[in-house]
């Protein structure tokens, strides 16, 4: 085969980015130490990653620098500050979660390349062309996917020149990437800040089938599934593991290189994966890739399985066995320790130092000549050698007598020190091959100094700074009108349509029986009910969304689901943005409107007050906020049943997602328990043991949003005691028109209730 595949590695800090690049790596991805997924690593600082990038680009391996997290309004300007020092970098990309981001590099850094993340939650094929017409070269797609479906989104991928990247080796989260508000809800730190702390790791009570961690994956290993991935046309192959140090991702990516070369070269692999079990894991499963979703990709043991699988590899059974396995394994591990280390020892990030030689006389240019000396290393030996390059610049002008402007040492340095930053240290400058009281127009030292900046930066184009564009927020259609809507799913909720004149949203599944009419049955006999698509929509799923928008054509409908929306767009459908999309800013609703035609979105139940304070609202766009509804945890393609209260089913079936209705509680260490529900047509999802209830936000900002919303489904409720639903309308109508005393009396009906989210908002 002569199609090439790239093998993408984490780099969570300096020496894990060095491990990745000499272990034969093609492309590292790593963070700063802002607006990054993975806080709890290492991450670089600016000048770090302008020595990874050099580094890097030596060995003929690409930097991507993960932005992937939800921006908050106030951190506009400093995003604008770094992708302003950005653009000026050798950066190979971009990978990018929140929706306002696309929209800023779009028209103001077009040169960076947009990734977009997996925290998007891409699975179905106009998702993908949706971010391709935002602006994404590149779509790492949902990890839960099977190699059909990957070939799918690959295909269409490809169609509209975007690149496919795969997760193929690395920790597995249950829930859908993007659709996880677990440790958010928990513990206040969001996976959309980056700030995950793994509950789904988390220790339980024991559940009935006698498990501690319930929620627990095994890790993901496509080591054996090469040539599949091949076969689907995906473009990179990407390991997880920016918090795991070089010893780990120099032997993944080792062994990586490895399978992917011998693939490369005689069609044939290499069986033996010994060395992937020698450094952490949890064990390994391939079954979301193979479409076979089993009891085995869960393991009862969040922490290193690489122990165990030495006892299990030697068969060890008595004490001294076990001691000689667990022996030979620190030997293995110490073994690993040395090579890394003696790998990546020599490799240099430093800066470069800098020279300048200033020289001119009477009548001749100003020329200035710089030299560059840079480490160049050996990593396989303990050379280390100084390179010195150098180059010259010359005026345009002569130089002549100086009247009033003199080019001397105070002149030249006041414009010349800005060459020590990220890249460069100045170690001197000389003068003194340049006569005194000698001048030449300002203007043409200016233009001296940008070729030398235009070489130093290799050659690009410096590009200047763009400051951030002030938006106006315009005023909602009808000032003193707020309304209410409701959320339903269940055909004997209908008769609410009747009791006011609120919009009634119909909650659709998120699966549908292949050509099947009864949700189109629904709605062609209550024409007043309005579509909401849900969140994830998959393969025939997907399909059928599509099918049902063709046949009911209705005027607006709400999606969770931007390829969902994408579809709407092309038939003349509006649409609104749901609480899903986890919009936290103006650009993010301009991308909305701007890349996708959208009417209006709800902005995001992750953020607090002063937050949402100065989103500003785009011009005929309506903006609204859920102030009622059961909180999500997660939602995964997995079954929770089968650790908790067990099921007969070896697998997850076909079936399943259609026939199956069942719920249950799992109750952590803490005493806290979490309501597992999972309705006919539905993913399995986990709910918080308290509903959402802010009613605060009614008067904090009742000239901000145009629209309040009460989810009235009884999904998520658990054991929670049933409300009149006909009752809580009348009541949150009367809060909406202003009635104070509906304050208490909704106080007192939902008693097991938190707003938290609205005052702490997300993590920094």
């Amino acid at each position: 085969m002569s199609r090439k595949i790239e093998l993408l590695a984490p780099g969570g800090d300096v020496n894990a980015v060095k491990a990745a690049i000499v272990a034969g790596a093609n492309a590292v991805y790593c963070g700063l130490d802002t607006f990054n997924a993975r806080n709890r690593a290492s991450n670089l600082s600016f000048d770090e990653l302008n020595g990874a990038l050099r580094l890097a680009h030596e060995y003929g391996c690409e930097i991507f620098l993960t932005l992937n997290v939800v921006i908050l309004e106030h951190e506009m300007s400093a995003l604008f500050k770094l992708l302003n020092q950005l653009v000026n970098t050798t950066l190979d990309g971009i990978i990018v979660q929140d929706l306002g981001v696309f929209n800023i590099v779009k028209k103001h850094f077009p040169t960076l390349h947009i990734h977009a993340s997996t925290q998007l939650t891409t699975h179905n094929e106009s998702q993908v062309e949706f971010l391709a017409r935002i602006g994404a070269t590149r779509v790492n797609l949902s990890r839960e996917l099977n190699l059909t479906e990957i070939k799918i989104l690959t295909d269409v991928a490809h169609n509209a020149d975007v690149l496919t990247e795969v997760f193929v080796h690395g920790a597995l989260c249950i829930a859908f990437s993007g659709q996880c508000y677990s440790s958010s809800v928990s513990v206040g730190n969001s996976g959309n800040r980056g700030r995950c702390s793994q509950a789904c790791r988390d220790e339980y009570e024991p559940t009935a089938m006698g498990n501690k961690h319930p929620l627990n994956l095994k890790d993901n290993s496509a080591y054996f599934d090469l040539p599949q991935l091949v076969e689907a046309g995906v473009d990179s192959l990407k390991v997880e593991g920016r918090i795991k140090g070089a010893n780990y991702v120099h032997t993944v990516i080792d062994s990586w290189r490895k399978q992917i070369d011998t693939f490369t070269k005689t069609g044939a692999l290499i069986e033996d994966d010994s060395n992937l079990y020698k450094v952490f894991n949890r064990n390994f499963t391939n079954k979301f890739l193979t479409g076979d979703m089993t009891k085995s990709m869960f393991t009862d043991n969040p922490r290193d399985h690489s122990f165990t699988h030495a006892n299990e590899k030697s068969n060890a059974i008595s004490v001294v066995q076990i001691h000689d396995a667990q022996q030979e394994l620190s030997a293995d591990k110490n073994a690993i320790d040395v090579l890394v280390k003696k790998k990546i020892e020599c490799l240099d990030i430093s800066k470069r130092e800098l020279r300048f030689e200033f020289s001119g006389q009477l009548d001749q240019p100003l020329t200035v000549n710089v030299i560059i000396n840079s480490n160049t290393d050996n990593s396989l030996s303990d050379n280390k050698t100084l390179q010195t390059k150098s180059f010259k610049i010359q005026s345009q002008m002569l130089m002549q007598k100086a009247d009033k402007s003199v080019v001397d040492k105070s002149a030249i340095e006041k414009r010349f020190k800005t060459f020590s930053n990220a890249n460069f240290d100045i170690q001197n400058m000389d003068y003194s091959n340049l006569d005194d009281n000698l001048s030449i127009p300002f203007k043409e030292l200016g233009r001296i100094k940008k070729q030398v900046a235009f070489i130093l930066n290799d050659s690009q184009k410096i590009h200047a700074p763009v400051d951030l564009p002030k938006l106006v927020n315009h005023e909602k259609t009808d000032k003193n009108k707020t309304t209410l809507s409701i959320l339903i799913s269940d055909i004997e909720d209908i008769y609410l349509c009747d009791l006011s004149d609120v919009d009634v949203y119909f909650k659709l599944p998120e699966s549908f029986k292949k050509d099947n009419n009864k949700y189109i049955d629904i709605f062609l006999e209550h024409p007043q009910l309005i579509p909401w698509f849900p969140a994830v929509l998959i393969g025939k799923d997907y399909e059928e969304s599509v099918r049902f928008l063709e046949v009911i054509k209705p005027k607006h409908i709400i999606s969770n689901n931007t390829g969902v929306a994408y579809k709407a767009v092309e038939m003349g459908i509006d649409w609104i943005a749901g609480p899903l999309l986890n919009t936290t800013n103006s650009y993010a609703l301009l991308t909305l409107q701007e890349g996708l035609n959208c009417k209006g979105a709800f902005i995001s139940n992750e953020i607090n007050k002063l937050q949402m304070r100065n989103i500003k609202r785009p011009e005929n766009f309506k903006m609204m906020y859920s102030i009622y509804h059961p909180i999500l945890m997660m939602t995964s393609r997995q079954c929770f049943f089968q650790q908790t209260v067990g099921c007969k089913k070896p697998s997850i079936e076909a079936g399943c997602m259609l026939s199956c209705k069942k719920e249950t509680t799992v109750t952590n260490v803490k005493g806290i328990s979490f309501a597992i529900d999972k309705q006919k047509g539905g993913y399995p999802s986990i709910y918080n043991h308290e509903q959402f209830l802010n009613m605060d936000i009614v008067t904090d900002f009742k000239d901000k949003f145009d629209e309040f919303f009460i989810d009235l489904t009884d999904i998520g409720s658990g054991s929670k005691e049933k409300l009149d639903k006909a009752v809580l309308l009348e009541h949150f109508q009367n809060l909406i028109s202003g009635q104070t005393q509906a304050v208490d009396v909704l106080d007192q009906m939902v008693k097991i209730k938190t707003k938290q989210q609205y005052l702490e908002g997300l993590n920094s």
